[in-house]
């Protein structure tokens, strides 16, 4: 490890040789100085990782020597050393940007903790971080050996995104690609998972965990009629990752009341799932309620243009008492400035869904945009847009302003997304829809041990186009390609973010429950 160099300047030097010869035996190299400006010629000239200034120097005092050292490089940690305690002289400190303080006489361990919070801390806290995920490591690896149920899968899901963020903050690559390789094993016996049981859970809801149809029935509407307006805020294509990061933000002006999971449907597709949530009904019986609102893949026309007639039409359903509500779909800026604008209206109904698309533009655009690939080319990269997105977004000033009346908010998703690495051949007639991540169509041709066929679309629950079509699923980090033109489609798609398929991102996502401070 290199030596840390550390600059000491005060006048009454000679008096720390104890502390200095302390620092030299522990393995810090300490220059010392007698006054600011030689202590300031010094850093100018050469490297120090910490400086130490007495606040009561003869010529340039501490503090203005600590504002000159801040000008010429203002990432190295300065600590003032002073005999008065007095207010003034601490607000003058923090406002110089001081990093710590020590009030006279200081002892050589008060010294050594010091050093170790600002200069040591980043490697004690990479090391100790490192040894705890190597050991929790072992404990998930042994776990994915077992037949978990759904609940027991979350738990995994949930502590992978834990390290995955605490592993994000330490500069080890070895770290992280033993995480990634962790991650993938968790997403190949999850696919296995939702294989063998996705049909039965359609076939009978109680073995089921919460899905995407009977999301406003069991997590929104038994919180209507207690006289506080609730806000059902979706944000199209947020994992559970990406909902970790935007959370500190909401939670300084919401008070968090539960944090719950549920599971999309299958495709994880706007089409599929969100349709689902609004409507309170599985795709097949969308189709047969809403015959001429319902789209298929090879139709013409938007997919998601009916949301609101399917909001009310649960709601006329499902409460059987009249509730005024409204529906709002945020695709623009300006639309986001312009839905601020009603908070006063808005507050007059009993409960307000508002759909904001950006994540899902901000997937989209990964794919079709360089410069978006540019930003957002690994899954880090893609949560560090999300959070810049949301703390300057409408909607984040939507929810500074919902903080001041008394309001429930629920934040939620239709589906999460994945970064796909793996190619998988499949061939398709005209009429096979263009998703990356699941195919419907007849005489599909493929891989079986890539993809969950459900040869029979009506037990779980999805329209056929014909009577001969099928559906096949994406699972892991696989995406399907054609073969004609296949290098092309490779070199475009490869490590982009898409949905549609099955993998822990894309099926478990959060439902989020706030109330007011």
């Amino acid at each position: 490890m290199q030596e840390t160099k550390i600059l000491w300047a005060d006048d009454e030097i000679n008096l720390l040789k104890p502390h200095i010869l302390l620092l030299n035996e522990k393995g810090y190299q300490v220059t010392t100085f007698t006054n600011g400006n030689d202590a300031l010629e010094a850093f100018d000239k050469d490297h120090y990782d910490l400086v130490f200034l007495d606040e009561n120097m003869p010529g340039m005092s501490g503090l203005e020597t600590l504002s000159a050292i801040k000008n010429i490089r203002s990432d190295v940690p300065v600590v003032l050393i002073t005999k008065s305690e007095e207010e003034n002289l601490m607000e003058d400190a923090i406002g110089s940007k001081i990093d710590d303080y020590l009030i006279k006489p200081v002892n050589p361990k008060q010294v050594l903790l010091t050093i170790k919070k600002l200069i040591d801390n980043k490697r004690l806290v990479s090391e100790k971080t490192s040894m705890a995920y190597q050991q929790d490591f072992r404990s998930i690896g042994m776990t994915l050996n077992d037949k978990l149920s759904y609940e027991e899968w979350v738990d995994v899901y949930k502590k992978l995104v834990f390290w995955e963020l605490e592993l994000e903050k330490l500069d080890d690559p070895q770290m992280h690609e033993i995480l990634t390789m962790q991650k993938s094993e968790a997403n190949t016996q999850f696919s296995r998972f939702v294989e063998d049981h996705y049909l039965d859970w359609i076939k009978d809801r109680s073995k089921a965990p919460l899905m995407s149809s009977e999301l406003l029935k069991k997590k929104v509407f038994p919180l209507l009629g207690g006289g506080v307006p609730v806000f059902f805020i979706l944000i199209d294509n947020l994992r559970y990752d990406q909902w970790r990061i935007i959370n500190p933000l909401i939670t300084e002006h919401f008070r968090l009341e539960e944090e719950d999971i549920y599971c999309s449907i299958l495709p994880t597709a706007t089409q599929y799932a969100r349709n689902a949530i609004f409507s309170g009904l599985m795709p097949l019986e969308m189709e047969k309620r809403f015959p001429g609102l319902w789209q298929n893949d090879d139709d013409e026309g938007g997919k998601n243009l009916h949301e609101g007639t399917f909001l009310a039409d649960q709601i006329k359903r499902s409460l059987r008492k009249d509730c005024k509500f409204s529906y709002h779909k945020i695709l623009t800026y300006d639309e986001g400035r312009s839905l601020n604008d009603q908070v006063n209206n808005l507050m007059q109904n009993e409960f307000n869904a508002i759909v904001y698309n950006f994540v899902d533009m901000l997937s989209h655009a990964r794919t079709d945009m360089q410069m978006i690939r540019e930003l957002a080319n690994d899954d880090a990269a893609y949560r560090s847009l999300t959070l810049s997105w949301f703390e300057h977004s409408p909607l984040m000033d939507l929810i500074k302003k919902l903080a001041q009346k008394n309001v429930k908010l629920i934040i939620t998703t239709d589906h999460g997304t994945i970064r796909v690495k793996h190619p998988s051949k499949v061939i398709g007639d005209r009429n096979t829809n263009t998703n990356l991540r699941y195919k419907q169509g007849r005489n599909l041709n493929y891989n079986p041990k890539e993809v969950f066929l459900v040869k029979n679309p009506h037990e779980a629950q999805l329209p056929k186009i014909n009577i001969s079509s099928n559906y096949i699923f994406a699972k892991e980090d696989q995406y399907f390609v054609y073969q004609n033109n296949y290098n092309q489609f490779v070199n475009y798609y490869n490590e982009t973010f898409q949905h549609g398929g099955i993998s822990l991102e894309e099926m478990i996502i959060p439902v989020v429950t706030y109330s007011s401070r």
